[in-house]
């Protein structure tokens, strides 16, 4: 699934404890005589010394009798560690990650269903000379502990290595003449960023241009709502999104953007060549210079009561009106 008309651009970017011994049991502290009362300082062992005859420490470094849960109850659970960017899971993101040329894999992890799932992505890769790593095979549990609460992903755990950077200039070389892309606006929920991707790639986009510091990281959860597009489609990140605008338009786009102050609907403008759809966050919409760097504004005609949609809505929208169009 390599990415249609984009060719390597250079570099990419890119515990649990174990059984501790069992707890004996506290002898009394006159030593086990029955009746017997010792003075408190006479005949006593230190206090972290206690239930061990030679005075060792325990196998976990503690105390014997300090920091035990009362009652038997189990030892609550080490917080879960937030997985790294490039930590990908589920079938579709690790099928997609694991047949790009482009993507370096580490390691896989999976279950035995897992692998039942990546029976034509292991003949796939193979028919294709790709170097991949021998699946390690886990139980469902070892998955759970690595992501985050929640997470399906469907036995399925891919390290893979950042996919090659691209900018601008990349993109208007590998457009066409009549080739759209999006660019988002500090549009920063992951899952936002990844159904727009899906779109993206449904509906022919190039690439999905986001400012980096208004922008999620490449994460699973992305990748998993971007069901395999992030594959397909490049997540170009760029510093000042204003100057990439400008970039684009030198480059024969013509930027259109969406926003509920726009004065004529989408669907009434005409689009000549190149087009990038330009996005806004949720809460503030477009910023005043991305505006204006903007060859037009255009609103979706929504009903009432309903005055605006999810941006990835919206996004899925508007580019199903331009590729309509080509």
């Amino acid at each position: 699934m390599k990415r249609s008309g984009f060719s390597n651009q250079g570099g990419s970017r890119t515990g649990g404890n174990g059984p501790s011994s069992p707890n004996s049991p506290r002898p009394p502290r006159d030593g086990g005589r029955p009746g017997a009362s010792t003075p408190r300082g006479q005949g006593e062992r230190p206090r972290a010394q206690e239930g061990r005859a030679d005075g060792a420490p325990r196998a976990d470094g503690r105390a014997e009798g300090r920091g035990e849960p009362r009652g038997g109850a189990k030892k609550p659970a080490a917080p879960k560690a937030t997985p790294k960017p490039g930590m990908l899971y589920g079938q579709h993101p690790v099928v997609a990650a694991w047949t790009n040329p482009e993507r370096r894999c580490k390691a896989l992890l999976a279950t035995p269903a897992g692998l039942e799932l990546m029976t034509e992505a292991f003949a796939q890769a193979k028919a294709a000379g790709l170097a991949r790593p021998e699946p390690t095979v886990v139980e469902r549990e070892a998955l759970d502990r690595l992501l985050p609460a929640g997470a399906v992903h469907q036995g399925l755990v891919l390290d893979a290595g950042a996919l090659p950077e691209l900018d601008i200039a990349d993109v208007a070389r590998a457009c066409g003449e009549t080739d759209m892309v999006v660019v988002l606006d500090q549009v920063t929920d992951p899952h936002n960023v990844g159904a727009i991707l899906r779109s993206a790639a449904a509906f022919g986009a190039k690439a999905v241009i986001v400012q980096d510091r208004h922008a999620p990281e490449v994460t699973g959860v992305l990748a998993k709502t971007a069901s395999g597009a992030l594959e397909v489609v490049p997540l170009v990140r760029v510093t000042n999104l204003s100057r990439a605008l400008t970039e684009l338009r030198d480059g024969g786009f013509f930027c259109v953007g969406l926003a509920e102050s726009g004065p004529k609907p989408l669907h009434a403008l005409d689009f000549p060549g190149r087009v990038a759809v330009v996005m806004g966050s949720e809460g503030d919409g477009l910023r005043r210079l991305t505006m204006e760097r903007c060859d037009a504004l255009a609103h979706l005609p929504t009903q009432p009561p309903i005055g605006s949609l999810n941006v990835s809505n919206a996004a899925a929208v508007a580019l199903y009106e331009v590729a309509r169009r080509r």
